[in-house]
């Protein structure tokens, strides 16, 4: 069953469903624009989309009526009357208070609803990816992969962050990707001790960790991998906290499968790294859901109590960070099956010296 049919089943026939966000809107129609609304009722579904897209829009879209649209909201006033519906659900959780109360106002007399549970609805379906998902978000893998296997002879001291960082840009797009995943980061040295740190003009030196999260897009699907190097030589120190944190990735992995809690696995990582002597120094969750979006549901956090489906795929991706020192992230992003998980990222993990 497709994604429209799955929201139709859940409607009544006096409700809709309208949708404007970015994300949801290309969910449900498969295709990418800056604008648009998709309308769902109990027998129909609609993509209403403006002049700048409608040509290309009839020929991809599928699942949903295409209209040309110049005015919406009276456009889906329109149709809501023609389908008999009163009362309209939307993206509350997306939505902020000033456009929920715009858009009840545009839409009267119709009645829209403040439930949030077609947010919900919307979120679990997405959180469980279909075949033909996990292949685009593979693809997108594998051209991460290729790319972090084409910088490992390119990281040397004549180089800044910010050169990688574009190397690794300009070459994943000439390999095919749509667009990068998110702002690649790319921090070395003492830079490398910000979880997020965006890169500069530094310089790398002998001695430096080198830690690159970065990732590829495919139809829609996005893919997301750490990894960190060592230039020239490396510290035991260093070596210790690599290993820790490599520990706590693969502990996690091996933990993860179809009806496990989220801050279960995230408990087992954080626990090999606190145990290890580095307690306070892993401030962020082992790791997220990811598909349309980089973020998705559910996550790896002492905060979720989720239990993971057979079709998530998720982030592991622990990390130690040592304030003005340095720091090491590892990421791999799994598939999770009813007995374990398939690990879709191919990169190396072990310590590499470049």
């Amino acid at each position: 069953m497709n994604s429209v049919n799955t929201i139709k089943n859940e409607l009544d026939r006096n409700s809709a469903l309208l949708v404007s966000g970015g994300p949801n809107r290309f969910y449900l129609t498969g295709f990418n624009s800056s604008a648009g609304y998709v309308l769902v009722t109990k027998n129909y579904a609609y993509f209403l989309i403006d002049f700048r897209y409608y040509e290309k829009a009839c020929k991809t879209v599928k699942d949903c009526k295409v209209i040309l649209s110049k005015n919406p909201f009276d456009e889906i006033k329109r149709l809501c009357e023609e389908n008999g519906v009163g009362n309209i659900y939307t993206e509350t959780e997306s939505l902020s208070l000033a456009d929920f109360k715009r858009l009840t106002a545009r839409l009267k007399p119709l009645t829209v609803s403040e439930s949030d549970s077609f947010d919900n609805l919307l979120k679990n379906m997405r959180a469980v990816k279909s075949e033909s998902e996990l292949e685009y978000i593979k693809q997108a893998q594998r051209l991460t992969d290729k790319t972090f296997s084409y910088i490992l002879s390119r990281i040397n001291t004549e180089r800044t962050e910010r050169e990688i960082m574009l190397d690794m840009e300009f070459y994943m797009r000439k390999l095919g990707s749509d667009g990068v995943s998110f702002d690649f980061i790319v921090v070395s040295g003492k830079n490398s001790s910000l979880p997020h740190g965006v890169p500069t003009d530094k310089r790398i030196e002998r001695g430096d960790f080198v830690t690159m999260d970065f990732g590829a897009v495919v139809n829609g699907y996005r893919s997301d991998m750490t990894r960190t190097v060592a230039v020239g030589y490396i510290t035991d120190e260093q070596r210790l906290v690599y290993n820790t944190v490599l520990n706590a990735k693969a502990a996690a992995v091996s933990a993860v499968k179809s009806g496990a809690v989220c801050s279960d696995i995230d408990k087992i990582a954080r626990d090999i790294i606190n145990n290890a002597g580095f307690e306070g120094c892993f401030g962020h969750a082992l790791g997220h859901s990811v598909g349309i979006e980089i973020h998705e549901s559910p996550v790896f956090s002492p905060k979720c109590n989720e239990t993971l489906k057979s079709g998530n795929v998720i982030t592991v991706e622990p990390g130690i960070y040592i304030e003005n020192k340095f720091g090491v992230r590892i990421e791999d992003m799994v598939f999770v099956t009813e007995d374990g998980c398939r690990d879709i990222t191919e990169s190396p993990d072990e310590l590499l010296i470049v």
